[in-house]
């Protein structure tokens, strides 16, 4: 089976537990981290857990995860509404991707109700706060495994 998953976090994600409790919740980027690493240990995928402030470094990241992993889970943050580059090194991964976000875009800011990713990824989670995380493992699991 494959097993290798990356989770990539864009900017501001550093961040969670100080910004925006209404939106983002009280959970920390590193309690965030340490329950996505325990949930990938008990279904036996090998996880790899990053954050970037800087769109650039994030397209490296997405670029060399084709030859490194078997799925992609993004929170591209800001970047899901204004980053081409992103979106197009993620059409270049050619595996199962699953675009996530703590809170709900569409419930938000009209800019922010524009994702220049979901009409490419394999499937989305939206607004079910940091459980968000371990749904879209739970699901890449399923989807590596072709149980979807």
């Amino acid at each position: 089976m494959n097993n290798k998953i990356i989770i990539i976090n864009g900017p501001n994600l550093n961040l969670l537990g100080e910004r925006e409790q209404s939106q983002y919740g009280s959970i920390t980027f590193e309690k965030l981290r340490e329950n996505c690493k325990k949930k990938s240990q008990e279904l036996n995928l090998d996880v790899e857990f990053t954050q970037s402030n800087v769109e650039g470094e994030l397209v490296d990241i997405i670029q060399d995860s084709r030859n490194k992993f078997d799925g992609i889970i993004i929170n591209a943050a800001a970047f899901t509404h204004t980053s081409v580059a992103i979106r197009d090194a993620l059409e270049i991964f050619k595996k199962p991707i699953i675009e996530l976000h703590i809170s709900n875009i569409y419930k938000r800011e009209e800019f922010r109700q524009k994702s220049l990713i979901s009409d490419i990824v394999t499937g989305g989670i939206f607004g079910l706060g940091a459980n968000g995380y371990i749904l879209a493992i739970i699901s890449m699991h399923k989807l590596l495994k072709n149980e979807n």
